[in-house]
């Protein structure tokens, strides 16, 4: 069975030398060879794990999570696999990085050369930690067009700092041989050469080594999501250095924008409402219809809103809540200290739509 542990610090970036992979206290490098691998939980970081292990080698691998992905797969794929997992919580370091990715974007917020070769890099700062010799992934050459290319994977080794320590068992006879190859840490004749988008090879791969329980393939980034993407920029211009709660918030309900530094979010169902009553903090404001069952507004602070804004986000808890067309209902609002009562009707379809983001 794989082992979990959370990882809750963090070093500073810097680039690895080859002795960076000698154990720490020891001096050489121990006859049990170990690898440190980026592990999403899907197929491919499955398939991964298994050509190494196959060969004797100890791996390790490490689930970042933000509020854009998560390591809720990894957690449960490490287990099947049979290794050890720790995950690494990188929010504000991550934000960072999204403010100026050297390689931009893709289609959307998402920024997979700067993103992986971050992750690289915090998983390279761990080799001599674990006594470990080398770095691998997932990673399929042609599999993703934008991230997954040969001059993208290039660009994330250089841009990590650990370029000739990267191992990607599943394309490594059709990638140039690294060090852990040169070297005889791993067997290069025993890795793979796949390429392309399809599935097959890996799903003849899996039926040997007996996995059945993988997840469909699919993005597991919200930044690769339009919707959410427009959602980040929008909280960018308002807020460029966003706390952790507000980018959480992002996930849930409607987002309605009014003016530059208000926003009014609509719970739509159950568990968002009780989503926002979580992430709900003294200082915001909080609103819900009196007498009827509806959603819970909330207006995220600082700024306090005016009490405009207010008017405008009664009138809003009213259009979605169940109380009868045309009817005054009564909206309750609160921001923690102090609770107020508006009369609202609902506000039409017409003034809301323009302001959805």
């Amino acid at each position: 069975m794989g082992a979990l542990r959370l990882v809750l610090g963090g070093i500073a970036s810097r680039e690895l030398a080859i002795s960076d992979v000698l154990i720490e206290g020891s001096g050489t490098v121990s006859d049990k060879v170990k690898a440190i691998g980026l592990f999403s939980g899907g197929l491919d970081s499955m398939l991964a794990v298994k050509l190494l292990q196959e060969q004797g080698i100890e791996v390790i691998g490490y689930a970042f999570a933000t509020p854009f992905f998560g390591p809720e797969q990894a957690i449960k794929s490490s287990e099947q696999v049979g290794m050890q997992l720790e995950v690494w919580e990188i929010t504000e370091r991550y934000m960072e990085m999204m403010k100026a990715p050297k390689y931009g974007f893709g289609k959307n917020m998402n920024p997979c050369i700067d993103c992986h070769a971050m992750m690289f890099r915090l998983a390279g700062q761990k080799l001599a930690t674990h006594g470990a010799r080398f770095l691998f992934s997932g990673e399929v050459l042609g599999e993703r067009p934008f991230s997954q290319t040969r001059g993208a994977l290039r660009a994330v080794g250089h841009l990590s700092g650990c370029e000739d320590l990267i191992v990607r068992p599943l394309s490594a006879k059709l990638l140039e041989e690294t060090t852990p190859e040169k070297e005889g840490w791993v067997d290069r004749s025993r890795l793979d050469d796949i390429q392309g988008r399809s599935r097959k090879r890996q799903m003849a791969l899996a039926d040997r080594f007996g996995l059945s329980d993988y997840p469909r393939p699919a993005g597991g980034c919200l930044l690769t999501e339009p919707h959410f993407s427009k959602r980040l920029k929008d909280l960018l211009r308002e807020r460029p250095d966003p706390h952790h709660r507000h980018l959480e918030l992002l996930k849930v309900g409607r987002h309605i924008r009014w003016g530059d530094s208000c926003k009014v979010i609509v719970g739509r169902r159950e568990e968002e409402n009780n989503r926002l009553e979580a992430l709900w903090e003294r200082g915001d404001f909080r609103l819900w219809v009196k007498g009827f069952p509806g959603p819970v507004v909330l207006l995220p602070s600082p700024p306090p809103p005016s009490e405009e804004a207010l008017r405008f986000a009664a009138q809003v808890a009213v259009r979605y809540s169940d109380a009868p067309q045309g009817h005054e209902a009564e909206v309750a609002c609160t921001d923690g200290d102090s609770q107020e009562t508006f009369r609202a009707t609902a506000c039409p379809d017409e003034e809301i739509q323009p302001k959805m983001i």
